[in-house]
């Protein structure tokens, strides 16, 4: 590597540090005026007592319980010019009996000194950890269910909730730094206003007719039970996915946090094949749409964008369908077409026009095949990479 750039200054901001603020705002600052990218609220981030949200950025966040973790800014001069969190998520390497560290909340301006400074910073902290490979970039880690990977196509589309968003130059300067590709994730789109494709529609109602299949829809007033009942599919179902971690107590009371203010119980339903839950289709309408900023004073802060998302929230155009997994047993019942048939034909009774099927691993052909199967079309990709110590 070229010997590091002396205008180029980089601050490490341990938790706790004051200085995160200027972590977050970074992005601000950054993404001024794009007209895709959406941020999360920074009460996600940096917490809110008012709003009783608790930031993964803060120290008594329950993610910190299991990772160590740091963060670096780089500037030029009194110009802050980048950031990137580097952490060890000791839950992950316990799983898989492994040795990574992940590198995350990456942004830099369009200079390659800036990135490498950033880069250098994480390498050199995860090694100091005695970390074997740095993997990313991510939120902290790269675990199936967290924000995470770098977007490599489809910089013109829209940003669904929990999707990455970035400038096209990242990829060129992490590959440039020396990592190597570890996986690409997939996002595909579905127009819902388009029929349902025959075939599927045929094997729905072949399905129906047996009745062996019983469908249900989420119910509210057993949210807590039934959002258990989504948990216990998604961590049979994709146990043995690439990057998989089962999600935790805590994890799942973020996503009832989360999730239950803009819920449309009828796009949520279950199969029980016999009495029991054997696959899950969970969509949901996208925060996203009415959270993308509107780049005034007045219409960014975190109560402007949630008041916004209260108001209108029932007019939201369009889905992103988040847990679609059915229990390793039950994969050739057809509990898979039923369901998407029920859930289209629900979704375009109340107005939804698209849905977004993401974030799919390009090496999981089965998941692929059912976007596909359903209608959708590829518009997106994402990639991680990996850096050997």
């Amino acid at each position: 590597m070229a010997d590091a750039d002396p205008s180029v200054r980089v601050e490490e901001i341990p938790l706790g540090d004051p200085r995160i603020k200027q972590f977050v705002d970074f992005h601000w600052k950054h993404y001024r005026g794009n007209e895709h990218w959406v941020p999360q609220l920074d009460a996600d981030l940096l917490g809110n007592r008012l709003l009783g949200m608790k930031g993964l950025l803060k120290p008594d966040h329950p993610y910190h319980k299991t990772a160590d973790a740091t963060h670096f800014m780089a500037f030029r001069g009194d110009e802050a010019a980048g950031r990137i969190s580097v952490v060890v998520n000791h839950r992950f390497n316990d799983y898989y009996n492994s040795n990574y560290a992940f590198f995350g909340f990456f942004e830099t301006v369009e200079d390659y000194a800036v990135a490498e400074a950033l880069l250098d910073a994480a390498r050199d902290w995860a090694k100091a950890q005695g970390a074997e490979v740095l993997r990313g970039p991510g939120e902290y880690s790269n675990a199936t269910h967290e924000r995470q990977a770098c977007l490599i196509e489809g910089f013109d589309q829209d940003v669904y909730v929990e999707h990455t968003y970035n400038p096209p130059y990242y990829a060129e300067f992490i590959e440039r730094y020396g990592f190597a590709k570890a996986m690409d994730y997939y996002a595909h789109l579905i127009d819902l206003t388009q029929p349902v494709p025959e075939r599927l529609a045929k094997i729905s109602e072949a399905v129906r007719a047996k009745g062996h299949i019983e469908i249900r829809s989420l119910e509210m007033s057993r949210f807590d039970e039934d959002l258990r009942i989504v948990i216990d599919i998604y961590n049979q179902a994709w146990a043995q996915n690439w990057g998989f971690l089962p999600i935790t107590d805590w994890e799942v009371d973020a996503l009832v946090e989360a999730l239950k203010p803009i819920i449309d119980p009828g796009l949520c339903r279950f199969a029980y094949y016999k009495g029991e839950p054997i696959a899950v289709l969970g969509a949901f309408p996208d925060p996203n749409y009415l959270l993308q900023p509107r780049w005034k004073m007045y219409g960014d802060s975190d109560y402007t964008r949630l008041a916004r998302l209260f108001a209108k929230r029932r007019k939201i155009p369009r889905v992103r369908l988040i847990f679609f997994g059915i229990v390793p047993g039950f994969r050739r019942l057809g509990a898979d077409a039923l369901l998407y048939k029920e859930v289209h034909e629900y979704a375009l009774s109340k107005g939804y026009k698209k849905c977004d099927v993401s974030l799919l691993l390009e090496v999981n052909d089965l998941i692929i095949r059912a976007a596909e199967f359903m209608g959708g079309e590829r518009y997106k990709t994402w990639r991680i990479w990996d850096l050997p110590l």
